[in-house]
């Protein structure tokens, strides 16, 4: 049985003995684990990759392990995929951020636009991004992720639009069934890295998408058939990422 992965957002070192974040913790009494238990660490920002960890001691709140051998293993996409998106009412967005952090998205910006139906702002927006980015958290934990894409605070969309503009080198594209836009898989992209938007259910509107094109975002097509905000985020995410997987 393979050891249960935890995330551990800090730079860590063999040999050394470290207490888990609490939501770690909790985690890993969970799962029942014991002391001599194995189990492997990601998240390292200074090293990613993986480590492998033995519990040492299970307190009533804390959880403390020593930390074995590093694996310099990734199993991310080649290519960086930043996903803005007009966010989905109820459990939709949950379900988006869960699967597109199993594709590998590289970020999640959820955004508020004309046609939103959940509009979010103030400390219920902290909280819903808070659980967000738990959601992708515990996405790379099962599908074997090391790197957690973050989960960007609620923006507007204008004011979104107006500093991602500022950001020329990256090239981007936003989901639009106007007539002309060519299809997704079309995009003549060699960058390493894009952005992709998306609007939320109901699309952009007329002045939303005329704002993009006129900040240099391209309109592409999936196809004539209208599908759901998440289902369109994913599929773009898929057409991104095949053939651009790769490992370090």
């Amino acid at each position: 049985m393979a050891a249960p992965r935890i995330h551990h957002p800090e730079a860590l070192q063999p040999g050394q003995t470290v207490a888990l974040p609490p939501a770690a913790s909790r985690h890993v009494q969970v799962l029942r684990l014991q002391p001599g238990d194995a189990l492997t660490l990601f998240g390292d920002p200074l090293h990613g990759g993986e480590w492998r960890a033995t519990v040492t001691a299970m307190g009533r709140q804390t959880v403390t392990v020593q930390v074995g051998e590093h694996v310099a293993i990734e199993r991310e996409p080649a290519r960086a995929v930043h996903l803005a998106v007009g966010m989905p009412a109820n459990e939709r967005m949950d379900w988006l951020v869960e699967k597109a952090t199993e594709l590998g998205v590289a970020s999640i910006q959820p955004l508020v636009t004309a046609r939103s139906v959940l509009r979010l702002s103030g400390e219920r927006a902290d909280k819903k991004v808070a659980h967000w980015q738990a959601v992708a958290v515990a996405a790379c934990e099962q599908c074997g992720g090391n790197r957690v894409p973050p989960v960007h605070p609620v923006r507007a969309f204008a004011d979104w639009l107006a500093q991602a503009a500022a950001d020329v080198a990256l090239p981007g594209a936003f989901l639009s069934l106007a007539a002309g836009a060519r299809p997704l898989h079309d995009w003549p992209l060699d960058a390493a890295a894009c952005r992709v938007v998306l609007g939320p259910e109901g699309g952009f509107t007329d002045a939303e998408e005329a704002a993009l094109r006129a900040a240099g975002w391209q309109p592409v097509s999936l196809g004539a058939r209208v599908l759901r905000t998440e289902t369109a985020a994913l599929t773009a995410l898929a057409v991104l990422t095949v053939g651009a997987h790769g490992h370090g």
